[in-house]
């Protein structure tokens, strides 16, 4: 007789799904495992700035701002630079990048009415073929700097940070005590609206992640990263690297610095910062999203094979644990409901001591992957501009993928 084999019922094929949700969450939960414990504990927020011991003989610093339509900020930054409370010479030089908005103009009076260090105001004009305007106006800065004083280091710091009156002392300190070429600070980000509080911890948090603070500098690690906001450069290190003129091209300007500089032997620290902080307000998503997504692309070298690779990592590590915790409890599906759970706690988990550092409730944690899927369609939205020819357009400038720069 012959025996047929029964016929799939209905419920088998949720069986196979079911099972493939479970498994890819235990997969979720394998990556978080992972990231906790094998990622430069990059979760932790206690990388400060490490021995400052007050040198001998203070040397002389040269403050190199680049701005460009800065007026907004200016009055909330600028005139903590010239207030630095610093025990050697120290010169601001605030170079103008095209700006229509009076930054020159409103920089000048500032001075005028708050006095401290001396500031210079300059333009260099429009960016050289290849350079991006914010590496045109550090090129410039540095050479008024060369020309004018013999400063032995460069502090190279956007026109949106405002620091402490000891900022300056403290990262001169910190670079003379521990022999370092560079040292950087995350400058704290503005985190008043309600946008801002859910989007900026994580950018600091995803930042880390990509750059473990304490792998950057390490001996013998490929780690390389700096936070442009605010970078102490030791000025024969910039001659030996050979920046900006070697980075002139680079979107992400901070991170190609710091590579520069550690290849050409340098040493470079990052950390978080205490005392410096960026005044620049962002109210809505819109400005958010334009922050993240114009040089998200490039941060993935415009290549679509790593685009597709990221939206899968950002889905199954950020999205499947939530998705498998509702889908789980739905469903009855045990196994999906108790790993998702656990993947999701430990998100939560190294969120947290970040929204501490912001000085946000952790009850924010577990909102983490509904910021990462706003990411991960920041990301998508970067290449589709890139590939309509907008790239990273930031303030009247669009830069096109370096080996297409002239």
């Amino acid at each position: 007789m012959a025996v047929f084999p029964r016929a799939a019922g209905p419920g088998c094929g949720r069986l196979r799904r079911v099972s493939a949700l479970t498994w890819i969450t235990v997969g979720s939960l394998a990556a978080w495992g992972w990231l906790l414990l094998g990622q430069g504990f990059f979760w932790r927020t206690d990388v400060r700035l490490p021995d400052r011991t007050p040198p001998a003989d203070w040397p002389a610093v040269a403050i190199v701002v680049p701005a460009r339509d800065e007026a907004g900020v200016l009055p909330s930054s600028l005139p903590s630079l010239l207030a630095q409370d610093y025990p050697g010479r120290a010169e601001v030089f605030l170079v103008d990048d095209g700006s229509s908005d009076g930054t020159s103009e409103l920089a000048r009076a500032l001075a005028a009415r708050h006095g401290g260090l001396p500031l210079t105001v300059d333009s260099p004009g429009e960016p050289g073929p290849g350079w991006t305007g914010k590496l045109w106006a550090v090129r410039h800065g540095m050479a008024l700097a060369r020309a004018r004083t013999d400063a032995e280091y460069l502090l190279l710091t956007d026109a949106d940070i405002a620091h402490a009156p000891d900022s300056l002392r403290e990262l001169v300190a910190a670079a003379r005590s521990n022999g370092l070429d560079l040292v950087s600070q995350m400058a704290r980000l503005r985190v008043a609206s309600f946008w801002e509080r859910l989007v900026v911890p994580a950018f600091v948090y995803f930042f880390a992640q990509l750059y473990p603070f304490r792998r950057v500098g390490r001996p013998g690690a490929r780690t390389a990263a700096a936070a442009g906001g605010c970078v102490l450069l030791r000025r024969e290190a910039a001659e030996r690297a050979g920046v900006p003129e070697r980075i002139r091209q680079a979107v992400i300007d901070d991170v190609a610095l710091a590579r520069a500089v550690q290849r050409s032997g340098g040493r470079i620290w990052l950390g978080l910062a205490d005392r410096v902080e960026s005044v620049r307000p962002y109210p809505g998503l819109a400005s958010l999203w334009r922050m993240v997504s114009r040089s998200a692309y490039a941060q993935l070298l415009h290549s679509p094979l790593l685009l597709a690779g990221t939206v899968a990592g950002l889905t199954v590590v950020y999205l499947v644990p939530p998705v498998a915790v509702v889908a789980g409890a739905l469903g009855g599906a045990e196994g999906a409901l108790v790993a998702g759970a656990a993947a999701w706690a430990v998100m939560a988990g190294t969120f947290a001591p970040m929204l501490r550092y912001y000085r946000l409730p952790v009850w924010w944690a577990p909102l983490l992957p509904v910021t990462a899927l706003l990411y991960l369609l920041m990301t998508v939205d970067s290449a589709v501009q890139h590939h309509r020819g907008r790239g990273a357009a930031w303030k009247g400038r669009t830069y096109t993928r370096p080996e297409a720069a002239p």
